[in-house]
């Protein structure tokens, strides 16, 4: 006789089928299928209730729990009362508690939140998240001020690996994006250009937008979705596994240490890197304007030359120092108060990439709003 004939003993009595569950229920054993049950449910065409038996029951674990919770599922959705006598301590409590659980699931999906509760969950939300920038903010501020100072703890060493990380590291993708971006702007100029034969403006055209603003903001959406999300992943982690509590344990401040190094690299950094990507993205317009438009390569780079000014040059460089502050907050701040959970890192990270790339384009529509009033 197979095992799965001497787990159970079945008998009928006015329309209830009752189970004798029997013998050892675990993991190392095998456990019969449901459609065993349910074949002698079909038998028994009148049955309006089951009753489990557990007198004779030598061992359990999870699988017997398992089993009955499908079992209970399949005769609910027929309509059988189920019932129980005699189960070991323990065995009833669990099954009703996976059942409670998984109605409770049920309920929350097909009860939609009220729109007032979610409109004041996400107001309040958006005010504890104010709170948090702006005690960040205070804490890196009060982290400089013990830099200047010389009282602040300060990793000289660690500052010069991220300012490779955050420099030489990026150098070759800054690169590419960088002349891609300047050959795109050639060929749109290019198009209108020629409709007046003004084909040598492109070097006008590519090299104000390149030194400008284009070079700043596309460094900022690499290094955001880069170092950004690098920064946030890292200290993410950390905060998962308590690493920044045991600093604070030790009488170190996590801002001091882990942030403001972070900052600093990227300060000194991102001008430097978008200077590099202006000669690119101006490189790649050359390229474009000699080989394809067959613009001479001296009247080009004079025409560039002349152009280009050094108040172009500083509202570039401005725009660099304020991407690079924004991308190391944003980064920072989302790891060192994301969730003790690895889910929780992969949504800090997420969350650092969209809120530097988002800020980043607000701040270069209110940078280049400001110098247009100004003139500059």
């Amino acid at each position: 006789m197979s095992l799965e004939r001497i787990l159970f003993n079945y008998s009928v009595s006015n329309n209830t089928l009752s189970i004798e569950v029997c013998g050892v229920w675990n993991i190392f054993g095998k456990i019969p299928h449901v459609s065993e049950v349910n074949s002698q449910l079909l038998s028994y065409p009148g049955i309006k209730k089951v009753v489990f038996e557990g007198a004779k029951i030598s061992d359990w674990d999870s699988s017997l729990i398992s089993f009955l919770y499908r079992l209970i599922k399949e005769c609910k959705a027929k309509g059988i009362e189920v019932g129980y006598n005699n189960l070991p301590e323990g065995i009833e409590k669990l099954v009703f508690l996976a059942l409670k659980i998984r109605e409770g699931d049920a309920n929350l999906k097909a009860i939609p939140e009220p729109f007032l509760a979610r409109v004041t969950e996400a107001f309040i939300n958006l005010n504890r998240g104010v709170f948090i920038l702006f005690d960040f903010l205070g804490e890196i501020a009060c982290g400089f001020r013990n830099l200047f100072k010389g009282k602040g703890y300060f990793r000289w060493d660690e500052f010069l690996l991220l300012l490779q990380r955050c420099g030489a590291d990026a150098l070759g993708l800054v690169s590419l994006i960088s002349l891609l971006v300047g050959i795109i702007l050639a060929f749109v100029g290019a198009m209108q250009l020629k409709l007046f034969g003004a084909q040598i403006y492109i070097a006008d055209i590519v090299g104000i937008a390149m030194v400008r603003v284009m070079g700043a903001v596309m460094t900022g959406i690499i290094m955001s979705g880069r170092t950004g999300a690098s920064f946030a992943a890292e200290l993410g982690i950390m905060q998962a596994n308590e690493e920044i509590d045991a600093l604070k344990t030790l009488g170190i401040n996590p801002v001091e240490f882990l942030v403001i190094p972070r900052l600093l690299a990227l300060i000194v950094m991102m001008p430097l890197l978008t200077l590099y990507a202006n000669l690119m993205g101006i490189f790649g317009g050359f390229i474009i304007s000699v080989s394809m438009l067959k613009l001479n390569p001296v009247e080009y780079l004079m025409h560039t030359q002349t152009a280009v000014k050094m108040s172009n040059l500083w509202v570039g460089l401005l725009h660099s120092v304020v991407f690079g502050v924004i991308i190391a907050i944003s980064g920072c701040l989302r790891g060192i108060n994301c969730e003790r959970s690895s889910s929780g890192v992969g949504e800090a990270t997420t969350s650092a990439v969209v809120t530097s790339i988002t800020v980043i384009v607000i701040a270069t529509a209110i940078i280049t709003f400001i110098f247009q009033v100004l003139g500059v």
